[in-house]
Order: C-alpha cells, then sequence, then structure tokens
C-alpha cells in the first residue's frame, strides 16, 4: 500500500514525532507506516485522516499488488 503520509504531515508541517502524540502511538509506527514496512490498521488510518482533515482515501492507495 502506499501513502501520501509524508507529503500531508509536510503540508501541516509536523513531525512524526507530533503526528505520533496526536494519535497516541510511537513515532517509529509513524516512521514504519511512512517507508511502507507497516499496513495501518483502520482505526489508525482514521485517526490519521483525522488529522489531516482528508480522507483515508486522500493518504492511502492501494497497489496492484495489494
Amino acid at each position: 500500500m502506499k501513502n501520501r503520509l509524508k507529503i500531508a504531515r509536510a503540508e501541516l508541517d509536523i513531525t512524526q514525532e507530533e503526528l505520533a502524540k496526536r494519535i497516541g502511538v510511537s513515532r517509529q509506527t509513524i516512521n514504519a507506516v511512512e517507508s511502507g514496512k507497516y499496513v495501518p490498521s483502520t482505526v489508525l488510518a482514521l485517526k490519521m485522516a483525522q488529522v489531516f482533515g482528508k480522507s483515508v482515501e486522500e493518504i492511502f492507495m492501494l497497489e496492484d499488488e495489494d
């Protein structure tokens, strides 16, 4: 799954640490999601989308192999 998490963070000018605190996870979790090493749960994806004021589909996109 591809994501635009890093771009969304840049638009709000927040760090991985700040995003992690807002949604109640570790900075390492945010890093793993951004780098594609971890696919977030539905709840986590919804929390991220809410922080950015975007839909989940605006941040996360399925790839052909998904």
